[in-house]
């Protein structure tokens, strides 16, 4: 039986002891952070989006978010993208991360100034495709910048056993980064080797925020209900801190820029608010990347449908046109099969 999260509600007021948990833990569970209103309001706004194109169906309630699986697509396809970004343009969406309830979480337990990083990702999981299930990986072979990298997952409705949800390996973020290989799901790859088997997990209620260190290695859970399970992924780190470029961006730069999402706000309030701070920006280590497209085209020679998702990155962000060129080729290949 699954171990549940250690809820570090009853100590959110005790800096030290929530700092000494994140630490130890490498993940901090926290209740009823985020007022419930504020994100259901988003979350509708969002299933219009997405009923409108085709993910959810219109013959029922849009709060019950029923998934249209017809309309199944997943990043980085240009169909779900198309989509997510009509999603991304909302200011409510960007205005998550900086709740003061959330921001102020990372304010009492660093004492110093936070930046919540710009790149801000939407996670739509479509139900019973559980071979998209997102896979064990660590946010910081994406991310990177520092280490001390914090990821707040925030989901947008209750998560309900069916639903899935968000399981953490806990102390798996004292290990440095882990040996990996291609996957589907939404990390795109996976850890080859567990460092450890102590998982924890549990349901969630609207308003509940995990938050953890961009090495705890973690994995979503199959989503078995009929409804698009829908999140956040916010990140923060110290202002200090080295961050890398591309966290200064929108997901999914390729196809959308910042004045592009700003151009209906109603309010600049948060409009290029990083750029109060004079940051350390560090280039961005490809090593990792690198090494991932490379395994990618080996298993996608070998017919391993499992390098489908990096394939589809390839395709959709790489730079070099030979790259892109060969991953089309096999992906191509894999779908002929």
């Amino acid at each position: 039986m699954m171990k549940p999260y250690l809820d570090s509600t009853p100590v959110q007021s005790d800096a030290n002891e929530l700092r000494c948990r994140l630490e130890r833990d490498g993940y901090l569970a926290l209740r009823q952070i985020i007022p419930a209103a504020v994100l259901e309001d988003l979350r509708l706004k969002l299933l219009a989006i997405a009923r409108d194109g085709g993910w959810v169906r219109k013959d029922a309630p849009l709060a019950d978010g029923i998934a249209d699986l017809d309309g199944f697509c997943l990043e980085p396809e240009p169909r779900y993208m198309d989509v997510y970004h009509r999603m991304y343009r909302l200011p409510e969406f960007h205005a998550v991360q900086h709740h003061p309830n959330l921001l102020g979480v990372f304010e009492r337990m660093f004492h110093e100034p936070i930046l919540p990083h710009p790149r801000i990702i939407g996670r739509s999981i479509f139900p019973r495709r559980v071979e998209y299930t997102t896979p064990p990986h660590q946010d910081f072979v994406p991310i990177q910048g520092t280490t001390e990298t914090f990821t707040a997952w925030v989901p947008l409705s209750d998560i309900t056993p069916d639903l899935g949800g968000l399981q953490l390996c806990v102390g798996s973020h004292r290990g440095g980064v882990y040996d990996f290989r291609p996957a589907l799901g939404a990390s795109g790859m996976e850890i080859v080797n567990m460092p450890t088997d102590d998982w924890v997990g549990g349901s969630m209620q609207q308003g509940d925020v995990l938050i953890f260190h961009s090495l705890t290695v973690h994995k979503g859970l199959p989503n078995t209900s009929d409804r698009i399970r829908m999140s956040l992924d916010t990140r923060f780190q110290r202002a200090r801190e080295p961050i890398a470029p591309d966290s200064l961006e929108p997901h999914g730069k390729e196809l959308l820029t910042w004045p592009e999402i700003y151009a209906d706000w109603p309010s600049t309030d948060l409009q290029y608010y990083w750029r109060k701070w004079d940051l350390q920006v560090k280039p961005y280590d490809n090593q990792y990347i690198d090494r991932r497209d490379a395994l990618a085209f080996e298993m996608a020679e070998a017919k391993d449908p499992q390098a489908r998702s990096t394939l589809q990155r390839i395709i959709a962000r790489d730079p070099d046109p030979a790259k892109r060129s060969r991953a089309s080729s096999l992906l191509a290949q894999l779908d002929a099969q």
